[in-house]
């Protein structure tokens, strides 16, 4: 099988304990995610199958929303409830609704952002979660994300016993952005320590939360049934239907003369036997479309890495 699946990730599960389930349904070893997801969190998990698992990057690309709540007084080590408390700082009084959402809205567009300690990021060839549980300090790599926008979507809630306040919120970002993170950083804006205190991925991949089935679903009717064609998942992307000796070329690698319109750096899907086998970009200075990445279903043809 080729092709995408939303799947509803449940929190306690890994992203790779659902791929790994998703490939003993489906009894190939293909399998893959497009953008994991910690286990405390639940929300929209693409999952790849075959081919489509070289279109995995693509799939990064593209916004993720989510929608969570936030708690100021306290942080963990993890920025998540998942970890152990490493401040606490009692609030006298609530923050304005003015003060959290102007201090909410500092951080649209580029920003700089350290990646939590627990977290898959490499240094050096290991994981910085690795260097954490080792107790092992590790300098971390600071880099620019993008926040497209991130706002609080309910009223704040301040407990006068235990000195917290929460709140909901929803943020649209870019690849690379962490939004327990996020939620620290806005902490360290308003001048208190701050954790995420639940998340649900909301949009990743093009697909929608709503639409997305769980691996119940799965298990219960055949997996073609949820199975997402890859021109349906990239339906911006044109698509140019070849002819035999198109579809030879294309086999080989060879560039292809098309009459159709375009401009430097336009891709396009081509289509064969009634599947996407390669992306072709569009060079200008030839007048020629020539392999961007090739898929090459392995139905129809040698698989091209």
């Amino acid at each position: 099988m080729n092709g995408f699946i939303p799947l509803h990730k449940e929190a306690g599960m890994t992203s790779f304990d659902c791929v790994a389930a998703v490939r003993k349904l489906a009894r190939q070893k293909r399998v893959g995610h497009g953008g994991t997801l910690d286990p405390d969190v639940d929300g929209v998990l693409p999952i790849c199958l075959g081919v489509a698992t070289k279109l995995v990057d693509r799939l990064q690309t593209m916004p993720k929303t989510y929608t969570g709540e936030i708690t100021l007084g306290f942080a963990t080590d993890t920025e998540d409830l998942s970890g152990k408390e490493i401040a606490r700082q009692r609030l006298t009084a609530p923050f304005t609704e003015l003060a959290i959402d102007q201090a909410m809205a500092s951080f649209q567009g580029a920003y700089d952002q350290t990646p939590p300690l627990y977290s898959a990021v490499r240094v050096n060839g290991k994981h910085l979660y690795e260097y954490a549980r080792a107790g092992e300090t590790v300098a971390r790599p600071t880099r620019t994300v993008h926040v497209y926008h991130f706002d609080r979507t309910s009223a704040p809630v301040f407990n006068e016993e235990t000195g917290e306040q929460t709140f909901s919120f929803t943020a649209q970002v870019a690849k690379g952005t962490y939004i327990r993170t996020l939620a620290s950083d806005l902490g360290q804006r308003l001048g208190v320590p701050a954790v995420m205190s639940q998340l649900t991925r909301q949009a990743s991949g093009g697909f929608q939360l709503a639409e997305s089935v769980t691996l119940a679903d799965l298990a219960a009717a055949p997996l073609t049934d949820f199975v997402r064609p890859i021109q349906a998942v990239f339906s911006n992307m044109p698509i140019e239907d070849l002819t035999p000796a198109a579809w030879t070329r294309v086999q080989h690698g060879n560039y292809l003369r098309l009459t159709r319109p375009a401009t430097d750096g336009n891709e396009l899907f081509l289509r064969y036997g009634g599947d996407i086998q390669a992306i072709y970009r569009y060079e200008t200075q030839t007048g020629t479309w020539r392999a961007a990445q090739m898929l090459l279903h392995e139905t129809t043809g040698k698989e091209a890495e």
